[in-house]
């Protein structure tokens, strides 16, 4: 079993049609904004900082239901405590391979991952003007430097 890449293992394990509606779904929005005014524009990237990527929903949705598992376990019936058992190793198998369960079904519904998200948030931010004083020469350093400083960081 290969390690799936960290930025690309939800992408890797979602169906294409799906990865090319929320592709489509992404440029659509980024095309969408950056025509706006910039307080628009501005008011897009507060939303993408505050939207919830895809390991954000398992990172929740798999203790809960662990917890879940250990709680039905002990207060309904032992045979329950596999529930934890079962999210558990799908968790590790998402971690190693980039595969959960519920990942297509959070992909159908529009859950993004980072990197989507990202993706947007620099198309708007390219809009917005704020690459403009990224030096188009000089040493990569400083070409590095300007750009990292334009991000926003």
């Amino acid at each position: 079993m290969p390690l799936a890449t960290t930025a690309t293992r939800v992408a890797d394990n979602t169906a294409d049609p799906q990865n090319r509606r929320i592709r489509e779904q992404t440029a659509r929005c980024a095309a969408d904004s950056s025509s706006a005014d910039r307080a628009a524009i501005d008011q897009r990237l507060a939303a993408l900082q505050r939207e919830w990527d895809v390991e954000r929903v398992i990172e929740v949705e798999a203790p809960l239901t662990i917890l879940s598992g250990l709680l039905l376990g002990t207060l309904v019936d032992r045979r329950l405590l596999g529930i934890s058992g079962f999210a558990a190793a799908m968790l590790l198998l998402h971690n190693l391979q980039g595969w959960y369960p519920l990942l297509p079904v959070l992909r159908r519904a529009g859950v993004r991952s980072s990197r989507e998200i990202h993706e947007e948030a620099r198309a708007l931010r390219r809009a917005r003007g704020d690459f403009a004083d990224v030096p188009p020469s000089g040493s990569p350093e400083d070409r590095a430097l300007g750009a990292y400083l334009a991000a926003g960081h």
